[in-house]
Formats: C-alpha cells, structure tokens, sequence
C-alpha cells in the first residue's frame, strides 16, 4: 500500500529547510515548496520501497532545488525598464487618448518578463524579425513565438485593465 499524504506531511520540517537551502527570497521560496510538494504528489505512486520515504521525498526536493538554482543562475539579473528615462509621446504632436495609450503600453511593457519585452520593444522600434534575431541570438521562429507571446499577456493586461 502506497504511502498516505498525512505520512508525507510528518516530513514537512525536513523539506521546508531542505528549500531553504536552494532559495533566500522569501515569495521564491514558498513558490519552491509548492513545486516540491506537487512533484512529491505525483511521483509518490512509483515509491517502491515505502519505508524509504523520507529519502525518497528530500531526493525530490534536492532535485527540484538544484533546478531551481541553475534556472536562476543561467537567467539575468532582471533590470526594471524605467519609463522616465524613455521617450514618451510629445504631447504637442499627439492627442490625448494616443498619448494614454502610449503610456499605457509603456506601463505594461514594464511587467513583462525580458525574454518578452525586448523583440516586443525592438518591433516597435521598427525592426523586423531577422533583425531581431540577430540582435537577441535567437532563430526568427524564437522571435516569432516570444512576439506572440508576449502580445498575448499584453491582451491580457489591456481586457484586465477594461474590467477594473
């Protein structure tokens, strides 16, 4: 018979300080355990041996924090786009509501993960797909799929924004 979830959760202290070794930040580091709880969920039906819990769930979570870590430490340090310093619309040579949409796209381009703002930001700047590429070190289907992407929770954000 399979090991019960109460069983898994007597292991709770082992694997929240089993995370805490793989993340400092506080909101990553709960995201984290979620992740490792969730594997250790659906991984649990292939425990064979049942009196090897314990080892068995800290080896899920050593190996979801050793992914953690590499992800993060292959990903660049995020640098917030700051709006001021960028050009915005003149207001002497654009109307009111184009402007707002100007700042508004500003705005929501801020959020978006790098991966997606910068071929977002390059096209509006006017460069096309193989340009970016070039620029980036992507193939122009990589471009393709992170424009999309990236329009998508741009869509996202504008119908958000209708609601409220």
């Amino acid at each position: 018979m399979p090991p019960s979830w109460s069983q898994v959760n007597a292991f709770h202290p082992q694997l929240w300080r089993a995370v805490c070794g793989y993340e400092l930040n506080p909101a990553l580091r709960e995201e984290l355990m979620q992740e490792v709880l969730l594997a250790i969920w659906q991984a649990l039906p292939t425990l064979r041996e049942h009196d090897r819990l314990l080892p068995f769930v800290l080896r899920v979570a050593h190996n979801l924090g050793a992914s953690h870590v590499r992800t993060a430490t292959r990903a660049p340090a995020p640098l917030q786009l700051d709006p001021i310093q960028h050009d915005v619309p003149d207001p002497a040579t654009t109307d009111e509501a184009e402007r707002a949409r100007s700042e508004w796209l500003f705005e929501a381009l801020v959020t978006l993960p790098l991966r997606l703002r910068q071929p977002l930001m390059l096209q509006l700047e006017g460069f096309d797909y193989g340009e970016i590429a070039s620029l980036l070190g992507i193939s122009q289907e990589n471009v393709g799929v992170r424009l999309h992407r990236g329009r998508a929770l741009l869509k996202t954000l504008l119908s958000q924004e209708d609601i409220v």
